[in-house]
């Protein structure tokens, strides 16, 4: 019994990672349809800004909860300002640029920080359950992921801001007829996206530590993720991650975790050939 709700602990902590890693590229991916290839360094600015922050002092949730999201998303913004607007419907372009971005932000975060680990403690202490040990702050990112899926729906499903958000997507043109500045809506979901990401990166700094290269570890599963989901941003990135998490944590468990992440990868391939859209574009389609 015990081993079972350690291994369902482990499974709701890889979903919740792909949630986590996953929902800033799905804003930005998945409504935007813009392929930021610097969606990794986002995550990895994220983790320097928390450590950065407590470093000099500052509470630890203070900045993982509000620093690390707010410096993102304010760099987000400037980014889709400077860059971004001019390249909307660029898709080819946008990848370069987006590319060029993650590389200029490793080679400077590597000149300020070097290239070493930087980390701060896991908070919370651990769990014991039976004769296993786990640590209590995966149970709060769990916590997390659930909270930001529910957010996120409860905003893009009820609010003005939401309902404004998703029109724009769809029709740029109607929403500029109906008195809606595009450009605004643009930079401003973006900048949401950015912060989702600067979050995580945030919350993933004391499990995983940080060091500027390490947005690659989290960009290839973020898009899979994203992909796997299909057009529904919020309902598609949970189904996906609630299934490759599993599949990944089921092969962790069973053989290695070498195998484990190519299990993940090859359920993601046979998944997209089966379902080219999808999960959300077979199943679910009227969902968020």
């Amino acid at each position: 019994m015990d081993y079972a709700v350690i291994l369902a602990l482990q499974i709701g902590s890889a979903i919740a990672s792909l949630v986590l890693i996953s929902l800033g590229l799905a804003v930005i991916f998945g409504m935007m349809r813009i392929i930021n290839l610097a969606h990794g360094e986002f995550l990895m600015l994220g983790g320097y800004a928390a450590i950065t922050a407590y470093n000099n002092g500052v509470n630890l949730w203070i900045a993982m909860l509000l620093v690390a999201p707010l410096t993102v998303g304010l760099f987000g913004i400037v980014v889709e300002r400077l860059i971004i607007r001019h390249l909307y419907g660029r898709m080819i372009d946008t990848m370069l640029a987006t590319w060029g971005l993650s590389l200029a932000m490793i080679g400077f975060v590597t000149v300020v920080f070097g290239n070493t680990v930087s980390g701060i403690s896991a908070p919370l202490g651990s769990l014991t359950i039976g004769a296993y040990r786990t640590g209590a702050y995966e149970l709060f990112l769990i916590i997390v992921a659930a909270l930001l899926l529910v957010v996120g729906w409860l905003v893009l499903r009820y609010t003005r801001l939401g309902l404004i958000a998703r029109g724009t997507m769809q029709n740029a043109a109607m929403a500029a007829a109906l008195g809606v500045s595009p450009s605004l809506v643009y930079a401003v979901t973006f900048g949401v996206g950015a912060a989702l990401t600067g979050l995580v990166g945030g919350l993933l700094a004391p499990l995983s530590g940080v060091v500027p290269t390490i947005g690659a570890a989290y960009i290839a599963k973020a898009f899979i993720t994203v992909i796997s989901g299909g057009a529904a941003i919020l309902s598609g990135t949970a189904i996906a991650s609630g299934l490759l998490g599993t599949i990944n944590t089921a092969m962790t468990f069973a053989f290695t975790s070498v195998l484990g992440e190519v299990a993940l990868l090859v359920a993601a391939v046979v998944l997209l050939r089966i379902l080219p859209q999808g999960i959300t574009g077979r199943f679910f389609q009227r969902s968020l």
